[in-house]
């Protein structure tokens, strides 16, 4: 594919629901709830979220290329409002956040971080290649 945002899509749809398939496969192999602490939530919002900021990043890559390390970092900040919004009310509604409750936002939200972070290292080294 030669539109960056289009491959971009596409490999996080596939890694997010191979992390997922896996995170699941490791819950059931310790006989633990699959489907609580709104880990499909997680893991959709957080796609969504990964999707989005990279398509801003996209679209402004040419007005604001200078500028696209610090809208990262911004995308990174609302991706945290994000889990103090949805998820870290209902987690701490016993007092605490165990194990399972963090791994269920924090496996998606690594796992996202990492694919963002490596291919917009591609995408604006070959920018830079492009464009001397």
């Amino acid at each position: 594919m030669s539109n960056p945002f289009l491959s971009f899509s596409l490999k996080s749809i596939v890694l997010l629901t191979i992390v997922f398939s896996i995170h699941l496969f490791i819950l059931n192999s310790l006989e633990l709830p699959l489907f609580e602490n709104r880990i499909i939530l997680s893991y959709i919002i957080n796609l969504i979220l990964v999707i989005a900021i990279f398509g801003v990043l996209y679209y402004l890559k040419n007005k604001y290329k200078s500028q696209l390390g610090f809208l990262f970092l911004f995308g990174s900040a609302l991706k945290f409002a994000v889990f103090f919004i949805v998820f870290y009310p209902f987690y701490k509604l016993d007092g605490a956040i165990s194990k399972l409750e963090f791994a269920a936002f924090f496996v998606p939200y690594v796992t996202g971080l990492i694919l963002e972070t490596i291919s917009l290292s591609k995408w604006l080294n070959s920018i830079d290649e492009t464009n001397p």
